[in-house]
């Protein structure tokens, strides 16, 4: 049985220690990236927000990143050579753990 879920219900459904693991911004963006994905190439996803609080981090900055990964990317676009890249806004943004 499957069920839709709407960007409300994907946002409600990181709950307890999870609810904090992306800002409300970062959670529809994940949501939309993730519904994008599922149209381009035919696949769906179950709803776990406990694999995608495992799976996906999101970064105030570029510096946050950095110092997170001791790393030295100068770009966003240099982060997407090595990883998956969800922008939220001109500075945060949520990538693929690696």
């Amino acid at each position: 049985m499957k069920q839709t879920v709407t960007e409300s219900m994907f946002i409600d459904s990181f709950t307890g220690g999870y609810k904090d693991n992306f800002s409300y911004e970062g959670k529809k963006a994940l949501f939309n990236w993730l519904e994008e994905v599922e149209g381009d190439d035919s696949s769906e996803f179950e709803l776990d927000p406990i694999a995608l609080c495992c799976e996906y981090t999101e970064y105030q900055s570029l510096t946050e990143l950095n110092e997170e990964y001791s790393e030295e990317f100068d770009t966003i676009d240099a982060v997407c050579d090595t990883t998956c890249v969800i922008p939220i806004d001109d500075d945060r943004f949520i990538i693929q753990c690696y």
